[in-house]
């Protein structure tokens, strides 16, 4: 018996190694198609759930497209129905595994893995190499599926067991649950349904019984997005209970008309093939469940915000859109990439913002929020710089190469605003205890050239994270205007310094503003400047 158990064992190990092996090869021939795939989505329902079909039929895990769908959302760039669409997608897509395993190949397992490995030997194109290991993964994956068969044989003459497996017709509940534990401990959906194949092949399970653990297979694969979400914010949470809501209404849809179910599914398949019903019973489900839903998707949406509503949003010190597991994904990472460098920028010119504000009327809670969040921009830029240092590890284009060295220089600069701001909110409050007084000129153009400032380096910043060369050029003209006025403030400044309308001490402490606004004004250019490809 145990040598059975350990050749059922090793029949699962194989299973999912050629499953790994296959969807990696999918992955990489599929390359930057996929990846164009990914960055074209928009807002039509029906087009996210053609997506999350096709790129989990592409990478043979609805686990791994979860994973990312949850990301994506959780970095803002897919919102609550786009990923819920993605996911109902991806429960289609998975059914792919199992329509291919449901084929009799078992004759022609060797001669697949033959010849996926000849193609990967002699091979000199990458892409062909890779459609070769698909071939292989595939082979090892029936072989996988060949060993499990064999091994739970023997297990028709034990009654036990056979009473066991026939209670799930009986009693759907307890296939459900098997289901659920099956694949939240495999952690894979795919390898859940290998296994029902198997011991259908072998007459140990019928398809009513085999159903109800199919939909405690659909339940149990949600782990994945559930655990995906743990530490990221209140949207991506939303999707994993959206996708835990999707599959739980949906079983106990289909176990309440389960005898009209089964009808449908003899009816689209060979009547003498249980391998193909419960390939058909897994796509069905999905494909059905999917068509229901999408008529009310709104109110259903409405209903998980309902559930989950807004927390107050927190800067965080950590980044929140940065996902390690998109750096295989180079074109992601590096939007997610973006989106976090601007959210460091945004943080630090609304420190300069508050601490300029201070300075012309002085605000201690102003300069404690300053003081405070400066520390959150160098925790970001270490953060981002080291996430960007880890993506020099994957291979990127030239386009995506020059944006990724562009982001690391922008990060420095940024940083560098960040620091100009603290010294600002600093300055403000040494103003306000030495009793430091500006004439009303002065505080006019203190504020006109914040206010340039200000436009300057949010324009630098839009241009950063559109990657637009036409906005970029027009934030550098604004640092050029900034720089001009600077100039002529202090000119005027020198003036009234000479006609004794400004106090000494007040004088020094203008120029360090000065100073300190204009070298904002500096690392806006930079950026602007790395946007054109001329820093």
């Amino acid at each position: 018996m145990l040598v059975y158990f350990l050749g059922f064992l090793g029949g699962i190990a194989l299973f999912m190694y050629g499953m790994q092996l296959m969807g990696d090869g999918l992955q990489k021939a599929a390359g930057a198609k996929l990846q164009k795939i990914l960055e074209a989505m928009t807002g039509v329902l029906a087009l996210g759930v053609l997506l999350g079909a096709v790129v989990t039929a592409v990478l043979q895990a609805s686990g791994a497209t979860t994973v990312m769908t949850v990301g994506l959302v959780n970095a803002g760039l897919l919102t609550l129905k786009q990923g819920f669409g993605i996911i109902m997608g991806a429960n289609i897509g998975t059914t792919m595994t199992a329509q291919l395993i449901a084929f009799k190949l078992s004759d022609y397992v060797p001669v697949l893995i033959f010849v996926g490995f000849l193609i990967q030997l002699l091979a000199k194109r990458s892409r062909t190499k890779y459609l070769g290991q698909v071939l292989l993964g595939f082979g090892i994956l029936m072989m996988g599926m060949d060993i499990m068969g064999k091994s739970v044989m023997p297990l028709r003459h034990y009654q036990g067991f056979v009473d066991f497996i026939g209670a799930f017709a009986n009693n759907p509940i307890l296939g459900i649950g098997i289901g659920v534990v099956m694949t939240v401990l495999i952690q894979s959906s795919s390898a859940t349904i290998g296994i029902l194949i198997a011991m259908a092949g072998q007459g140990l399970i019928p398809l009513e019984g085999a159903i109800p653990v199919l939909l405690g297979d659909n339940i149990g694969t949600c782990i994945t997005a559930v655990l995906a979400s743990l530490r990221a914010n209140q949207t991506a949470k939303r999707v994993a209970l959206a996708h835990v809501m999707f599959n739980v209404i949906g079983s106990i849809i289909f176990v309440t008309f389960m005898s009209m179910f089964i009808k449908v599914v003899m009816l689209i398949s060979p009547a003498n093939d249980i391998a193909r019903q419960i390939a058909n019973a897994h796509s069905a489900f999905n494909i059905i469940n999917t068509l229901l839903f999408m008529p009310f998707v709104g109110y259903f949406i409405k209903l998980i915000e309902r559930i989950l509503p807004d927390s107050g949003e927190i800067i965080s010190l950590r980044p929140v859109y940065l996902d390690e597991k998109m750096l295989n994904t180079p074109s992601i990472a590096l939007s997610l990439a973006v989106k976090e460098v601007v959210r460091m920028g945004n943080l630090a010119r609304k420190n300069v913002s508050m601490a300029m504000d201070s300075i012309n009327k002085f605000d201690e809670t102003k300069v404690k929020y300053v003081l405070e969040h400066e520390p959150v921009v160098d925790a970001l830029e270490r953060d981002i710089t080291n996430y960007l240092t880890d993506m020099s590890a994957t291979t990127m284009s030239e386009s995506l190469s020059a944006r990724h060295t562009g982001l690391l220089h922008a990060c420095n600069d940024i940083e560098r605003i960040g620091d100009h701001g603290e010294t600002l909110a600093k300055k403000s409050r040494m103003i306000f205890e030495d009793d430091v007084r500006f004439s009303e000129e002065a505080k006019q153009e203190l504020r006109t050239l914040s206010e340039k400032v200000l436009l300057a380096s949010g324009r630098a910043l839009e241009a950063l994270e559109k990657n637009d060369k036409e906005i970029a050029a027009e934030a550098i003209q604004l640092c050029r205007e900034v720089k001009a006025y600077q100039k002529e403030v202090r000119k005027n400044h020198i003036v009234r310094l000479n006609e004794k309308r400004c106090d000494p001490i007040a004088g020094f402490v203008m120029l360090e503003l000065l100073i300190n606004m204009k070298r904002v004004s500096d690392h806006s250019k930079n950026i602007s400047q790395l946007v054109q490809g001329t820093f």
